[in-house]
């Protein structure tokens, strides 16, 4: 969280494009790419590439809250966090990714 923090604090600069801090994952094709999040009231508001798995990823805020408070079904599974994902690229770069394939997809490996 603190990475996600510092980078809301850091967003204004005009040379801001950072990597994913977080990965986000539910159902068979919503994934959510954050890289800030910042207090709104009693939630927490995410920015990044949120893609609900219905073919329109879009970058924009999520609220905590909301995204925790999904369950889907049939065995209403909650939205998770990947652990050992490693970003490979910038928002802008998954986001540009995900518009030419409809959904979020891999990036080619950096190294």
């Amino acid at each position: 969280m603190e990475r996600l923090a510092a980078n809301a604090k850091i967003s204004h600069r005009d040379d801001y494009d950072p990597k994913p801090v977080v990965k986000m994952f539910g159902g068979s094709a919503g994934t959510w790419l954050f890289t800030e999040a910042r207090p709104y009231g009693d939630d927490i508001e995410l920015f990044g590439l949120c893609d609900p798995g219905l073919g329109f990823p879009e970058i924009g805020y999520c609220s905590l809250n909301e995204l925790l408070s999904v369950k889907f079904p049939p065995l209403r599974l909650p939205i998770e966090r990947d652990k050992f994902w490693k970003p490979q690229g910038t928002l802008q770069e998954y986001a540009d990714a995900a518009q030419a394939n409809r959904r979020i997809v891999s990036l080619p490996d950096a190294a």
